[in-house]
């Protein structure tokens, strides 16, 4: 522990980057506060200050500066879980989810959760997954559905769940009068799918397979929201691509064959100090998942990483 004091210090001198206003606001004496940083410096082996006119952080102090603001924090957050733990208040459970994820899928997940978990609050918030890996990089987030692939390193992974994508297109196209479409049917459409920006890996990865496949989109039309892709899709501005029929009796939904484009997804949360329930979200979320009798369950690296492109390209 009085190694952790000594972090502590050190991160006050770092941010006053004046001993005597640093020993001021930790209440002690500045000699003691000096003499604590140089056995903290000797015990590294490297200076941390350069000590002239005014005090100044070496490389090795911001070095230091990063680690142990990071060690601190997920230290306090250990302590904290732990006591609530230990007294069956666990905090809540802040996860993202996409903003196409359909409602009865978040709806039971939220309901077998608090079934299997029943003291600990699920609080979802409707993020796309660009903004999920923000929020997990800086722990605003304990848990996120993502979209796979993305360009993040360093996050655990739950189960991921594969689930082909199909066509959705107005009822009076032509195409609709086909049980099955191939993507080079669709030559000549547009297609309306989310922006880039909302999952850059899995944006790409579709649009490299729809190309592999003879189909070139005539134009792309961006929507966030699954009911302005519904109006979209209904004022022809392209045909989309989802896991399933809409209850809508305007547009029909067609399988693609070969299953050839596939959508994955699974939740991911930070290796260090991990909420305790954040791995048993991401079992639930898979098993519901699954249950719509088409999605699988497939094996999945430890870790994210930006290489890893989930459609199938055969």
């Amino acid at each position: 522990m009085d190694h952790l004091r000594s972090l502590r210090y050190f991160l006050v001198v770092a941010e006053e980057l004046h001993f005597g206003r640093a020993a001021e606001r930790l209440g002690i004496a500045q000699p003691p506060l000096s003499q604590r940083v140089k056995r903290l410096e000797a015990e590294l082996g490297a200076k941390l200050f350069d000590r002239g006119r005014r005090v100044t952080l070496t490389e090795a102090g911001e070095v230091l500066r990063a680690e142990a603001r990071d060690l601190l924090s997920r230290l306090d957050r250990m302590t904290t879980l732990v006591a609530k733990a230990e007294r069956g208040e666990l905090d809540a459970l802040r996860a993202g989810v996409p903003p196409e994820l359909p409602g009865p899928v978040l709806a039971a997940i939220l309901t077998k959760f608090a079934a299997e978990c029943p003291t600990v609050r699920l609080d979802l918030q409707e993020l796309t997954t660009a903004e999920q890996t923000r929020l997990l990089a800086d722990r605003s987030l304990d848990a996120g559905l993502l979209q796979l692939p993305v360009d993040v390193v360093g996050l655990e992974l739950g189960p991921a769940i594969d689930t082909p994508l199909g066509v959705v297109l107005p009822r009076d196209s032509p195409l609709a009068r086909r049980s099955e479409l191939a993507l080079a049917d669709l030559a000549g459409e547009g297609l309306v799918h989310a922006p880039r920006a909302a999952a850059p890996g899995s944006y790409d990865a579709l649009l490299r397979t729809c190309w592999d496949h003879g189909f070139r989109p005539a134009a792309i039309r961006h929507a966030r929201n699954p009911e302005f892709a519904l109006g979209l899709v209904l004022a022809g501005h392209g045909v989309a691509f989802e896991p399933g029929p809409r209850k809508e009796p305007r547009v029909v939904w067609r399988p693609l064959t070969g299953e050839v484009l596939r959508s994955r997804m699974a939740f991911a949360w930070p290796p260090s100090s991990p909420h305790p329930q954040a791995a048993k979200l991401a079992e639930i979320a898979a098993g519901v998942l699954e249950d719509d009798g088409v999605s699988r369950i497939v094996p999945e690296p430890q870790s994210v990483r930006p290489w890893d492109v989930f459609y199938d390209r055969t």
